[in-house]
């Protein structure tokens, strides 16, 4: 019989921060790893007691080592199990589930977009990409179902959709900053610019993802060699201008373009930190009105009990004089906050007729 227990084969850095999410989310687990130790409440001594009756079976090696971990793991899992990976590519991964699992065995590619650093800071939310297997869409549904029991906000895409944004975004960041340390930036000065130590802290987060990860995420990502070029061959364009000017002692026509950097415009990252902000509030909101109709209908019932009509004037009067007093105190607009009242009651009055 499966249970809903999680069986983790890999418990590094990123394993024991897993578990202990689903740890936090009541959700029972077990590791094996033959390098780690495992704490002995957590611990499987072999892969046939890791995978024992394990609903989900979680893959937690580096890329390269997962085609040998899969066909060590295979003997022992049946199609009632779901395998993923947490792997930060997913085009190999997929290969190589599909080469070893095949149709037999459920199987799913996950990419957490947090590590151990955004979970010790509680950053939120929490994030992972998943990337459904065509043979297997049952068990996208129930990898999906895991990540949001232990509070996390899903995305689905395809492995090589995943991997492109990756080669621009992860792996390039993870470039950039090995190249600035080698180049002897990163370190503290009191006196750096703002824009420096913004990406100061991005150098922090990609020494704290350790160097194995930075040499993954360049030779895995099949994508990441192209988006890599593509930088260096920019730079070296914008690297040649100077030289250009500074022999001219100034800038040429020619150079303008090279020298321009376009306004950000909606790319700004202030402007997309605050719509992050602002769609999280709305989440918040839509929450709370989803609590409010339910109250409505406790309500409504207790009317229809008592024989009273839905629509109580003097109530709402009551109600929307205190909404405009509340905004008042919060200097809001009144106006503005008695209309979203007022379409949030009759919004209530509808559910409750």
């Amino acid at each position: 019989m499966v249970h809903d227990t999680v069986a983790l084969l890999g418990y590094g850095r990123f394993g024991r921060a897993l578990g202990q999410l689903l740890a936090d989310a009541g959700v029972p687990h077990r590791a094996h790893d033959e390098q780690v130790a495992v704490p002995p409440e957590y611990r499987a001594d072999s892969l046939k007691d890791l995978v024992r009756d394990a609903a989900f079976v979680v893959v937690a090696v580096p890329v390269a080592g997962m085609p040998a971990a899969l066909r060590d793991l295979r003997p022992y899992l049946s199609p009632s199990q779901i395998v993923l990976d947490v792997g930060s590519v997913k085009v190999r991964p997929a290969a190589a589930f599909r080469e070893v699992l095949g149709g037999a065995i459920p199987w799913c590619g996950t990419h957490p977009l947090f590590g151990p650093l955004s979970l010790a800071l509680a950053e939120r939310p929490l994030r992972v990409v998943v990337c459904p297997a065509p043979e297997h869409p049952a068990a996208a549904l129930g990898v999906r179902a895991l990540y949001e029991r232990i509070g996390c906000e899903v995305i689905e895409q395809t492995p090589e959709g995943h991997d492109r944004v990756m080669a621009h975004t992860h792996a390039l960041t993870f470039f950039i900053a090995k190249g600035m340390i080698d180049a002897g930036a990163g370190m503290e000065v009191p006196f750096a610019p703002p824009s420096f130590q913004a990406i100061s802290r991005t150098i922090e987060t990609v020494r704290s993802d350790a160097g194995h990860l930075f040499a993954a995420i360049a030779r895995d990502n099949p994508f990441a060699t192209a988006a890599r070029k593509e930088l260096v061959q920019a730079l070296a364009a914008v690297d040649r201008a100077l030289d250009a000017q500074a022999l001219e002692g100034e800038a040429s026509p020619r150079d303008a373009a090279t020298f321009a950097i376009p306004d950000l415009g909606q790319r700004s990252p202030e402007l997309r930190q605050a719509r992050e902000h602002i769609d999280a509030i709305d989440h918040e909101i839509l929450r709370l009105l989803a609590q409010r109709m339910q109250l409505s209908a406790r309500a409504a019932k207790a009317k229809a009990a008592l024989g009273a009509p839905v629509l109580d004037a003097a109530r709402e009067a009551e109600l929307m004089a205190a909404r405009r007093a509340w905004a008042d105190a919060a200097k809001l607009d009144a106006d503005g906050v008695v209309d979203v009242f007022r379409a949030i009651v009759t919004m209530s009055r509808r559910g409750q007729s």
